[in-house]
């Protein structure tokens, strides 16, 4: 079976989608078999692979709310060992839709039960800025969550809640989920208060908290207009060696976690 780690924070803008992105394109670089699912009703994960959100394919919408197979709804990126499962904008109806249905919260775990056959090393779930049903189903499906987390003061607010409904999904529903790490995103340090968020996490987190920083880049922040990720995209910008990076923490803690 396929590791399946889940991108999420409650608060949007603080890089989950370009974390998700980024790292799974690492990840199939190094030789790994990835697949992206979009969960995000705004599908910025889809548009920074190309793919047109209104473009008529079967998405994850479809997916969740068990209107069609995986298989259905998977395409092939430009990038070898790349697939992504699109999103689209019916995903914000999804919540009204599953809220009486039996098991609503395991709604994409049984979607994704069949999957060995396919041959994936990973999935990673770029999650919505919100804990939504439709968020704690990836939850609910995931071995494993990233939380990627701004540089900045009010980012430190939401994530201790974060924390706790993590914690309260693991107890309720999916007792194997583990947080795998916090990344700190948009980072300069030449600003006093990125120093403060990045003293306040790590001793807050620990050694949970990635050694890996991604920096403000203005080549990062150009890519998903390009359709591209950036490390393919400007492959020697300090974003995409700071993503290549984490990937490499990224496996290496995957590898900790499944020998515990």
């Amino acid at each position: 079976m396929p590791r399946i780690i889940a991108v999420a924070n409650r608060k949007g803008g603080v890089g989950k989608t370009t974390t998700t992105v980024n790292v799974a394109t690492a990840m199939a670089a190094a030789g790994k078999k990835v697949l992206v699912i979009d969960l995000d009703p705004q599908s910025n994960a889809s548009t920074s692979l190309g793919v047109d959100k209104h473009g008529g394919l079967s998405s994850s919408y479809e997916l969740i709310i068990g209107s069609c197979e995986l298989k259905e709804a998977v395409m092939l990126t430009e990038i070898p060992d790349f697939s992504l499962v699109p999103a689209s904008p019916d995903l914000a109806g999804a919540e009204i839709e599953l809220i009486d249905r039996p098991r609503r919260e395991y709604a994409l775990k049984d979607a994704l039960k069949n999957i060995t056959a396919d041959g994936y090393d990973y999935i990673l779930i770029d999650c919505p800025p919100s804990l939504s049903l439709v968020t704690i189903n990836a939850l609910v499906a995931a071995d494993a969550v990233i939380v990627p987390l701004q540089c900045e003061y009010l980012a430190l607010e939401g994530i201790t809640d974060l924390i706790s409904n993590i914690n309260q999904i693991k107890r309720r529903f999916n007792p194997k989920l583990e947080l795998q790490g916090v990344v700190l995103t948009m980072y300069d340090g030449r600003n006093n208060l990125t120093q403060m968020v990045e003293e306040d996490v790590r001793s807050f987190f620990g050694d949970k908290v990635y050694q890996t920083v991604i920096p403000r880049n203005v080549r990062v922040s150009e890519a998903p207009s390009h359709g591209k990720p950036v490390l393919l995209y400007d492959f020697k910008c300090s974003g995409s060696q700071a993503y290549i990076s984490l990937a490499g923490e990224v496996l290496k803690r995957e590898k900790e976690l499944i020998r515990c």
